[in-house]
């Protein structure tokens, strides 16, 4: 089975990449040139797919399944039925989770949970894509798969404020620094590690019934936000200095804070992963955030100039504590 990967290094995707590789797909990554990541035994296609004058060899294939790991705006999603209408028998859309319906009138996430989410452009852009898409299945037959990562983690640490690709909390942790976790700690929430991911993405690539339908793929692991800094501190030796702060007034003083926070991580969250399952038969994501968090640290430690302390993020957070011990 012939694939391209739009992208295919990143923290998501790497794991895929190396996946598909291992189960016998011939692997194409078209990027610019510039990623970090090597990927044996995949073949690579040197272009930005934002420059068509950069595609003349992308142009030459025709592909099984074509997968965009880096599409964000509905004019990526014309760019790409431009190129791709006709030239692939799948095409696999990366959208994310956040597009659920916020706030939540039940609980339990399902890929049938209306997507809605004005409290965030990246999300409300991400629906905008999914919504120009299945016109195109429904109107001009475009074979299209829709997959809605959550907070899936492998090279980045999935903590609300001050994590993510930065090394902020995790040197705050080190240091015995107070860090902040949003609201009192106890809504409910899923990580998935990026390993077991790729175990029911991959399961995914090429499968004919998956075609016009969307996925949702996490772990079925649910902790708390208490638990996941205290799982975060104990994996490196250390005890949580934890302040608790309301998701709204971190968001008033930092309004940046407000997409990843108010519109993503403020309320408890738990999805059925049932489809998923029934679509791959045996997908199980077997990897406990107390075993993921160590393979992350371990790669952070890997090299020195991953621990990279974003000097803004840390004003922010001081900014944040001054103001709520003000109050």
């Amino acid at each position: 089975m012939k694939v391209l990967f739009i992208g295919g290094t990143g923290n998501i995707s790497t794991p895929s990449s190396r996946l598909a590789v291992a189960k016998g797909m011939e692997l194409y990554l078209l990027n610019r040139g510039k990623a970090k990541v090597e990927i044996e035994g995949a073949q690579s296609i040197t272009g930005d797919i934002n420059k068509p004058e950069e595609l003349t060899e992308l142009k030459q294939h025709t592909w099984d399944v074509v997968v965009n790991w880096i599409a964000f705006t509905p004019e990526d999603i014309e760019r790409d039925l431009e190129l791709f209408q006709g030239k692939t028998k799948q095409y696999i859309f990366i959208s994310s989770a956040s597009c659920y319906q916020t706030p939540l009138t039940y609980p339990v996430i399902t890929e049938s949970t209306p997507l809605c989410n004005n409290l965030w452009d990246y999300s409300d852009n991400k629906i905008r894509c999914e919504e120009r898409l299945m016109k195109a299945y429904r109107e001009e037959g475009f074979p299209i798969t829709i997959v809605r990562p959550s907070h899936t983690y492998d090279t980045v640490t999935p903590l609300a404020i001050g994590g993510f690709d930065k090394y902020n909390v995790i040197d705050r942790i080190l240091k015995g620094k107070e860090i902040i976790v949003h609201g009192d700690g106890t809504s409910l929430w899923t990580v998935t590690h990026a390993d077991d991911f790729a175990k029911g993405f991959v399961g995914l690539l090429g499968l004919t019934t998956a075609i016009g339908h969307a996925f949702h793929i996490t772990s079925d692991e649910v902790l708390s936000w208490n638990m996941i800094y205290k799982i975060t501190a104990a994996a490196l030796g250390k005890e949580a200095n934890i302040i608790h702060i309301a998701s709204d007034f971190i968001c008033k003083i930092e309004p940046s804070f407000t997409g990843s926070l108010l519109a993503d991580k403020a309320e408890s969250v738990l999805f059925d992963n049932s489809k998923i399952k029934t679509f791959v038969p045996g997908f199980k994501a077997t990897i406990p955030y107390s075993e993921g968090i160590k393979r992350t640290l371990a790669w952070f430690y890997e090299k020195p100039e991953r621990q990279n302390i974003d000097a803004e993020k840390e004003r922010k957070i001081e900014n944040v504590l001054r103001a709520y011990k003000a109050m």
